[in-house]
């Protein structure tokens, strides 16, 4: 059975709205309803041409490969593929610093400074993350100070300073008090009250180093 093109489907629609009202319409009611479908049929026969000729305008048009576009807009910031391919892990590898807050800062910024001079920078693809993002994320980076100073009081040993919460939370880490201070104590064992002690920030290494430890630290069983 052939297909009704749309025209044809048209001209039903007409027929058939012209038929159910035809019993129920006087003669003037029914040249108007008539006048009215016809306007329609009009109106959407010339939206037909329209698009028609829209398409066969498309079809005519010598529309450039898109890989080649992309090619085009990387050379205008004298870039190729592996370049822009390189900058993208350099914003990946930066930005997941930045979020990790893996310091110094300073140092940070200055890699952020760098992307941002690089042309490539200004492609859609990073322009709003590297100039935008990534800035507003070292404007909120609260740095931490590189060292704190803490003055010891009756009581106070090297493993116990190192377990206060404001400091690092494991005793097992008093060594890094202890080699920071050396100056200042003689022997680990022996401080005293008044005495001030640097406390510097643990590495990543640190940390984990002495998380290991006193995870795996066993207590001897009492007697």
């Amino acid at each position: 059975m052939k297909k009704l093109n749309l025209f044809s489907i048209l001209s039903l629609l007409f027929i058939f709205a012209a038929v159910s009202f035809a019993q129920e319409m006087t003669e003037e009611q029914w040249e108007a309803e008539m006048s009215r479908l016809k306007a329609k049929k009009d109106a959407l026969t010339q939206e037909i041409n329209a698009l028609r000729s829209d398409i066969d305008n498309l079809k005519a048009m010598n529309l450039q490969d898109p890989e080649e576009c992309i090619d085009e807009l990387y050379q205008m910031v004298g870039a190729n593929r592996n370049d822009v391919a390189n900058f993208r892990q350099a914003v990946n590898e930066l930005d997941g610093k930045i979020k990790r807050k893996e310091g110094p800062k300073a140092d940070r910024q200055k890699d952020l400074d760098a992307l941002k001079m690089n042309k490539i920078s200004a492609l859609p693809e990073f322009f709003n993350k590297v100039h935008v993002d990534m800035q507003r994320a070292m404007d909120n980076w609260v740095e931490e100070p590189k060292e704190i100073m803490y003055t010891v009081v009756k009581g106070d040993h090297l493993w116990g300073i190192a377990k206060k919460k404001e400091h690092y939370g494991n005793g097992f880490a008093w060594p890094v008090i202890y080699k920071a201070n050396r100056d200042k104590i003689k022997n680990p064992d022996l401080i005293y009250p008044k005495q001030v002690f640097k406390i510097p920030n643990l590495t990543e290494e640190e940390k984990a180093k002495y998380e290991k430890l006193r995870k795996n630290y066993k207590p001897a069983p009492v007697q």
